[in-house]
C-alpha cells in the first residue's frame, strides 16, 4: 500500500512539475511588421495581415519558454496593391512555392529586468538559420473576457540576401537589411 501511495505521489508531482501552459497569439492584438530602406533615402515600412504563434511555459514568465510563430508570406502589405505584387514574385518571397516563414525557438534566457535572448531557427523560403533576438517581456494581465494574457515584443535585422531575397543584390534599390518588429498579445489556452 505504502508502494502504492508513495508511486501516486512522485507520479501527481512529476506532472505539476512538467505541467506547461499553452498561449496562442491574437491576432487582433498583435502585428509583425518591417522597414527596408529604400533606395538609400527613404524607408518602406510594411506588414503580414495573417501570422500564428505560440507559447509554452511551464508557469506564468516567458522563462525557458518554447516559442513558434508562422507568417504567411502571401500576407504581405505595403499598402501599394502593385508592390506587393512584386514582393510575392520570384524576385522577393515566392509566396506561391514558399508559403510560410516559420521561427521556432530552441531557447529563452533572461537577462535582466523584463528583457530576454531568444535564440531559435528563422525559415524564409529555402533557407533556415539560427538567430538571435531580444526580447522585452511586457507581463501578464486579465483582458476584457477575463482571459490571462501574455505580452512582449521584439525588433531585430535580417540580411534578406542571406535567405535567397536575391533582387537587387547590390541594396541601392531595396537595402539588404530589414528591419523586422514583432507586437504579440498571447491568449492563455
Amino acid at each position: 500500500m505504502k508502494k502504492t501511495i508513495l508511486t501516486f505521489v512522485f507520479a501527481l508531482l512529476s506532472v505539476i512539475g512538467f505541467a506547461q501552459t499553452v498561449w496562442k497569439a491574437d491576432p487582433m492584438h498583435s502585428s509583425v511588421n518591417f522597414n527596408v530602406k529604400h533606395m538609400g533615402i527613404s524607408f518602406v515600412q510594411g506588414r503580414f495581415d495573417k501570422f500564428e504563434g505560440k507559447a509554452v511555459t511551464k508557469a506564468n514568465t516567458l522563462d525557458n519558454a518554447q516559442l513558434s510563430f508562422v507568417v504567411y508570406a502571401n500576407s504581405i502589405n505595403t499598402g501599394v496593391e502593385m508592390r506587393d505584387k512584386h514582393l510575392n514574385s520570384a524576385d522577393f518571397f515566392d509566396s506561391e512555392k514558399f508559403q510560410t516563414m516559420t521561427f521556432k525557438s530552441g531557447s529563452l534566457i533572461k537577462d535582466k529586468n523584463n528583457m530576454y535572448t531568444l535564440k531559435g531557427k528563422l525559415t524564409i523560403k529555402d533557407v533556415t538559420k539560427e538567430i538571435t533576438v531580444p526580447v522585452t517581456f511586457g507581463g501578464i494581465a486579465k483582458n476584457q473576457q477575463g482571459k490571462e494574457v501574455m505580452g512582449f515584443q521584439a525588433a531585430f535585422k535580417v540580411n534578406r540576401l542571406d535567405y535567397n531575397i536575391k533582387y537587387d543584390p547590390t541594396g541601392a534599390g531595396v537595402a539588404k537589411d530589414v528591419d523586422v518588429s514583432l507586437y504579440f498579445e498571447l491568449v492563455k489556452q
